[in-house]
């Protein structure tokens, strides 16, 4: 949480003034992609965000879920859609920094090809285990997972999503054989874990809250620094015994490079304003996320730090997919 709080502590100097001439206005209904199915983290924040856009724009913000290629299939279609303002990308810490790193032949480039508008909200993943398993926490996992190599997989939204990375980098800096099942989305995967036809999840914790707090599944871990405000019980990685690790997702808005300058800047005033309203900000965290909002130069900078921590991290892990 300490880096959710010092964005937040930012907020009033990028804040623009609600009453902000417009400027720019879009002519008719704005397209926000979202790269994952419906029910995940992604898709939460980018329906809250559309919800209260549309007023504040004058015309509907439609969700449009384009799941695959851990997030790969949405960011191709924003990438390659008319950049007039009409058509928004919910991005990931994947489709923005880490797939890059991952996969050799993107259909896209995340650093050419978008505009940054907003930074709008972190989580921490969890490491989520159905109660079949025996293990009440991280440690015992770790300790079950050495004891039965490759007897153990974890499941994630897909390739090359956070929690994809949380789980590559928490085997390469233990050295547990557990093996990945990627899915096209939270949506899909939670009924399999509930199930117990996967083992463990590592994802943004939101989805999972309710199962959690009714005893469905069990967390084992959070991935974040410090332990989390919606699961304050849960220790973190770190705390289970495994120094400076730190994997949390992060959301944020993007629109098609060349972009008219009017249309991102009133899209960035927009956003910026919901984020600062109290009202959004407890949305967030009734499903366990953080507003965190950055505007669209200082969102740049961020994204360009997380380049710099995954591609060593990729790099040291030797992850690569196709």
């Amino acid at each position: 949480m300490r880096t959710g709080r010092r964005l937040a502590l930012a907020l009033p100097a990028l804040l623009p003034a609600a009453a902000a001439a417009p400027g720019w206005a879009p002519s008719r209904p704005i397209r926000l992609i979202v790269p994952f199915t419906a029910g995940g983290a992604t898709d939460a924040s980018a329906r809250i965000m559309a919800e209260r856009m549309g007023p504040l724009l004058g015309q509907p913000v439609m969700v449009e879920n384009r799941p695959g290629a851990g997030g790969n299939v949405g960011a191709e279609a924003a990438a390659k859609a008319d950049p007039d303002g009409h058509t928004l990308l919910m991005c990931t810490i994947g489709t923005a920094s880490i797939n890059q790193f991952l996969y050799p032949r993107l259909p896209f480039d995340p650093q050419r090809d978008f505009a940054p508008i907003a930074l709008v909200s972190m989580v921490a993943n969890g490491i989520i285990a159905h109660p079949s398993l025996p293990a009440q926490n991280l440690r015992e996992m770790i300790d079950f997972a050495r004891r039965n190599p490759g007897r153990l997989n974890y499941a994630t939204p897909g390739n090359g999503s956070s929690g994809h990375m949380s789980g590559e980098y928490l085997k390469f800096r233990t050295g547990v054989d557990i093996g990945h099942v990627p899915y096209r989305g939270t949506g899909v995967l939670l009924p399999d874990l509930l199930a117990g036809r996967v083992d463990l999840s590592i994802d943004n914790l939101p989805a999972y809250l309710p199962h959690l707090r009714e005893g469905r599944l069990r967390l084992l871990a959070v991935t974040s620094r410090e332990r989390w405000f919606a699961v304050p019980e849960a220790p973190t990685v770190i705390e289970s015994g495994i120094a400076d690790f730190e994997a949390v997702a992060w959301f944020g808005l993007q629109a098609p490079a060349r972009t008219p300058e009017a249309a991102l800047r009133r899209l960035s005033e927009v956003a910026l304003a919901i984020l600062a309203e109290p009202a959004t900000q407890q949305r967030f965290r009734d499903i366990g996320a953080a507003a965190t909002p950055l505007d669209a130069a200082a969102f740049q900078r961020f994204i360009e730090a997380e380049n710099a921590k995954w591609s060593e991290v990729v790099r040291v892990a030797r992850i690569r997919l196709e």
